[in-house]
């Protein structure tokens, strides 16, 4: 079926440089400068939150919820949360005009009006999410949920820095939201990412000595390389599952279960760093 393709990889397993590239970004800061157009797609969702936000007097005190669909692609997925939480405005985040310019239409609306806290805009993923963080930690917004469906999964060995959990952002990432859910059609991406974001927690969890020692005695969380495996410490949860959606939520989505592949999701319960 076109455009439901497998995901075909010369990599049969986890990438062997995982955990060093993940505790290596861990360490460090992502420092690339952020271009302007997103900045001023930003300050739009930042008026369209306030605006959501301005009769109700509940949420006029900062910090005021804002949910994200990162790499919404047609905006699809971006209708079904928003209707999953009504009260809070959901962003829809991607760099194509040409498939955000389908947002909203009627096939996905399934004739009904566009819920009212949906919200789209083009922009540079990363550096949107570098200025949401900056939201976060003033204490101006909370992200109780993040939807990150079927990015691209780079699936040559010689991509995989360009995976989100293999990148400089991924630190950022992790630090946005409460909730993270990731729906992939790889299992090896979905395992990767639940691995990654157990090292990365576990890199934040030892301190500046023991990382300059060398030391590797402080216990290790145990692993959610399993593809239906779970971790829970210390306040983190990371589950890594195959599912079989009922209703499929993106025009992705769709194709896979009609082309009977299996997905992926990796659900993520997090402390805020």
């Amino acid at each position: 079926m076109p455009g439901a393709n497998s995901v075909t990889s010369n990599q049969e397993a986890l990438h062997k440089d995982l955990e060093e590239v993940v505790r290596k970004y861990v360490r460090t800061t992502f420092l690339r400068p952020i271009a302007d157009h997103t900045r001023e797609a930003f300050a739009e969702v930042e008026e369209f939150v306030r605006m959501f936000y301005a009769g109700n007097d509940t949420h006029r005190i900062a910090p005021q919820a804002v949910i994200l669909d990162s790499g919404c692609g047609t905006g699809e997925s971006t209708i079904h949360i928003a209707r999953r939480f009504p009260g809070i405005p959901v962003i829809g985040i991607d760099k194509s005009y040409a498939r955000l310019n389908k947002a909203g239409n009627p096939s996905q609306t399934a004739g009904e009006e566009v819920p009212a806290n949906a919200f789209w805009i083009r922009a540079e993923l990363l550096d949107f999410w570098r200025l949401a963080l900056e939201r976060v930690r003033s204490g101006q917004w909370t992200i109780p949920y993040h939807a990150v469906y079927y990015p691209n999964p780079w699936p040559k060995q010689s991509e995989a820095t360009r995976r989100f959990h293999m990148h400089p952002i991924f630190p950022t990432l992790l630090a946005l939201g409460k909730t993270i859910e990731l729906r992939t059609n790889w299992e090896i991406y979905a395992r990767e990412f639940a691995e990654a974001t157990r090292i990365a927690y576990e890199e934040r969890a030892m301190s500046a000595d023991a990382i300059a020692k060398g030391d590797s005695r402080l216990p290790r969380l145990r692993s959610a390389q399993a593809p239906a495996g779970m971790t829970d410490t210390a306040g983190m949860t990371i589950k890594c599952e195959s599912f079989d959606p009922e209703n499929p939520e993106t025009a992705f989505e769709r194709k896979y279960k009609e082309a009977r592949q299996k997905l992926w999701r990796v659900l993520v319960a997090l402390p805020q760093l």
